[in-house]
């Protein structure tokens, strides 16, 4: 038999290892037995005065039915308290190069050249860098690794395109 230390309340099943009422972890009791247990009270003293007959009837204030045990109010039971949370993850680094790299290789190509995504590379290989060091406090990788292929993949194409007009240079002359 198990009992809740907080509620008293007593339970028969062995398996059981919280209270169901409040949640408190139960305590194992002994069997009850099928005596009633012993009540210690204080010997009854009458008002009388030592030269004066005893007399047995109960004194006026004793009312003739004993008062009924109450159990103690129980508090309502409350879940536990959230799990603590991890700290958000830093991803600035990251998400800069992801977006540099994507204006690189949408906006780039207009008036910037290849500067954004040369930044773009950089940006992502700083924040891999990090992301390596810290893994635990820096996160987004995967943002870095975006910002890094398209970077590259603009360099790439400008490559390209610098060879293309060099030999058309070379073929006109």
């Amino acid at each position: 038999m198990k009992r809740c230390p907080n509620c008293n309340q007593t339970f028969e099943e062995e398996w059981l290892s919280f209270c169901t009422q409040d949640g408190t972890t139960l305590i194992d009791e002994p069997a009850a037995s099928s005596e009633p247990p012993a009540t210690i009270m204080a010997p009854f003293q009458s008002a009388s005065l030592p030269n004066e007959p005893a007399s047995w009837n109960p004194p006026a204030n004793v009312s003739a039915s004993p008062p009924q045990w109450q159990p103690a109010p129980t508090p309502a039971w409350q879940p536990p308290p959230p799990p603590a949370y991890s700290q958000q993850q830093s991803k600035s680094l990251a998400t800069a190069a992801m977006v540099i790299g994507i204006i690189s290789i949408t906006f780039g190509w207009l008036c910037l050249g290849p500067v954004p995504a040369i930044l773009a590379i950089v940006l992502g290989g700083v924040a891999l860098s990090q992301i390596k060091k810290n893994p635990e406090r820096i996160g987004g990788k995967q943002a870095a690794l975006v910002g890094i292929v398209t970077g590259g993949l603009t360099v790439v194409i400008y490559a390209i395109v610098m060879i293309i007009y060099v030999i058309a240079i070379v073929a006109n002359s």
